[in-house]
């Protein structure tokens, strides 16, 4: 309402009817619209970064990317005090930001050299992955409908990768690399999050991406003309608002409902692909696509089916 109030009046009598309106939506159709910005955001970011990365080299990217976040958390650090970096699990701090930045190297150099919806198809497989990974690190039992359809999505991978043909791209194993270190990202964001503040998890991982990532992006420094840099700044600003939508889009609705929505990522990313970079999505690509997504939503309602039993038997 302060907003609302800060607009001049004519943009206040535009904006108020469509504000009573949205209030009239249920919790999951408001969160449904919110993952629905939060893909179209992050079809737009993969764009941005399959761009400027025909020049820019990635770590470059990255770590001009970092120190963004950086200085937008700086505020935060300079209030609070070095005090906010002690920490009793300083190893899964690390753990994340080494997991992070594997994945952001990986996922980013993917998305430069694949076609937009190959690599955004393959970057799904991260739900998959998180069961394997979830078994390992969290002890936790899978029961054999689990392990199949976790199977047959990892099938779908294997269809959109097509290993040992001449279509194969090898750059889809770095997606897939990207999709499984995403996975361990927020395995490992399941047991910090138990421990330690948001703030606290933020600023330690921004830190040690930034640090990592400072070395190569020396290294293989290309100075960015002044378009290019731009689109540096947008790709963080497109992260902030994709970040800011998804939290958002799960906070007003339920994880189960909205999950389905966020798959029009894919379409999006091929709309944007044909348009602005001539790709035209393959028979294989489309197939592994829609055994890879119908996999994910199973293991996504599977896990909400086991946590409501969970909690009805306690």
């Amino acid at each position: 309402m302060s907003l609302l109030r800060r607009l001049p009046p004519a943009a206040r009598k535009t904006v108020w009817p469509w504000l009573k309106y949205w209030r009239t939506l249920p919790g999951n159709a408001q969160g449904a619209l919110w993952i629905l910005l939060a893909a179209m955001v992050g079809a737009t970011m993969a764009a941005s970064i399959k761009y400027v990365g025909q020049r820019i080299p990635v770590f470059e990217i990255l770590f001009i990317r970092q120190l963004i976040v950086v200085a937008i958390l700086s505020p935060v650090i300079a209030q609070k005090g070095l005090g906010m970096f002690k920490t009793d699990v300083l190893r899964l701090h690390v753990m994340r930001g080494a997991f992070a930045a594997v994945a952001m190297a990986t996922g980013f150099t993917a998305l430069v050299h694949m076609p937009l919806a190959e690599a955004t198809a393959i970057g799904f497989a991260q739900t998959l992955f998180m069961t394997l990974l979830a078994i390992v690190f969290l002890g936790e039992r899978v029961g054999i409908r689990r392990w199949s359809v976790t199977i047959v999505g990892l099938v779908g991978v294997l269809v959109i990768i097509q290993p040992g043909t001449e279509a194969m791209n090898a750059y889809a194993l770095l997606a897939l690399v990207a999709a499984l270190f995403v996975a361990g990202v927020k395995i490992v964001l399941r047991k910090l999050s138990q421990v330690e503040p948001p703030t606290t998890i933020m600023i330690y991982q921004s830190c040690f991406v930034t640090v990592i990532m400072a070395g190569p992006a020396v290294y293989l420094w290309v100075m960015p003309t002044i378009e290019e840099f731009l689109a540096i700044l947008a790709i963080g600003a497109l992260m902030s608002a994709l970040q800011g939508a998804m939290i958002q889009g799960l906070k007003v609705a339920e994880a189960v409902a909205v999950a389905p929505v966020e798959y029009a990522r894919l379409l999006f990313a091929t709309i944007i692909g044909i348009i602005f970079f001539a790709e035209i999505p393959t028979t294989s690509t489309l197939a592994g696509s829609l055994i890879i997504i119908s996999s994910t939503l199973y293991t996504i309602r599977r896990n909400a089916t086991l946590k409501e039993r969970a909690k009805s038997e306690d």
